[in-house]
């Protein structure tokens, strides 16, 4: 990837690329060259609450099969071994196994891009532990905001760091509460304990913990948290912001 690092301006998505381009491609490098962090943005009025019709939520949520007594968990991401979908399988076993829970179902939402072994593999993995009425695969939505209103948390398990973290973002625009891993972009995106939650990566048993955290707040607590995040996305990552 030293081809990227040609040019006189370098813009780093986030501080973690900034600091991952220091640490490991300091000899290309130079004074003549300028490097800079500057924060991806997202659409702010594509990802907005208010232009969700109760129409579109009934029409996803009756093809999704989502039962509106049970709290939705969505785990949005390509289905590949360092998005962290069978460490989230694994978590979903132990909050049905250890925290008693049957009150919830979640959707592993992401194409398989072709990786056909993994998906079976993921697939047997949910069948071995009899957790099939807790997951559903969905392998494509085209209507990303109504997904994560759907949701009442969105979860990015990622088990490598991700250099911005797209979903972190668009899920707090959308004022719902997130729960990332605590690697990569994510750290600068959330507001740790005000507009989601971190959790040790690769942690199931971390994931699954907080996951019954969330699942215990009160409406009140979860408003709070998806006011705050709204708050931090439009100060921070919007596309206005980006193109300034």
């Amino acid at each position: 990837n030293s081809i990227m690092l040609k040019s006189d301006l370098i813009i780093a998505g986030s501080n973690f690329i900034f600091n991952h381009i220091k640490k490991n491609y300091k000899s290309f490098l130079n004074s003549d060259k300028k490097l800079m962090v500057i924060f991806r943005g997202i659409n702010l009025d594509y990802f907005h609450k208010k232009n969700i019709s109760n129409k579109q939520k009934e029409i996803l949520s009756a093809n999704w099969k989502v039962d509106p007594l049970k709290k939705l968990i969505l785990l949005p991401g390509r289905l590949t071994n360092w998005k962290g979908q069978e460490m989230f399988i694994e978590a979903i076993n132990i909050l049905k196994e250890d925290y008693n829970r049957t009150d919830f179902q979640s959707i592993i939402l992401g194409s398989n891009q072709g990786r056909n072994v993994y998906l079976k593999k993921l697939l047997s993995l949910v069948q071995r532990y009899q957790i099939n009425k807790q997951i559903t695969f969905i392998s494509h939505c085209k209507d990303m905001p109504t997904a994560y209103s759907l949701a009442d948390l969105v979860v990015s398990s990622s088990i490598r760091p991700e250099a911005f973290g797209r979903v972190s973002v668009e899920a707090q625009a959308m004022e719902k509460p997130i729960l990332a891993s605590d690697i990569g972009g994510s750290k600068e995106t959330i507001l740790n304990g005000k507009s989601g939650v971190l959790f040790k990566s690769g942690d199931p048993r971390e994931l699954a913990k907080e996951i019954n955290n969330f699942m215990e707040m009160d409406k009140e607590a979860l408003y709070s948290m998806g006011n705050e995040g709204r708050k931090n996305v439009t100060r921070k990552f919007s596309v206005d912001n980006m193109c300034q």
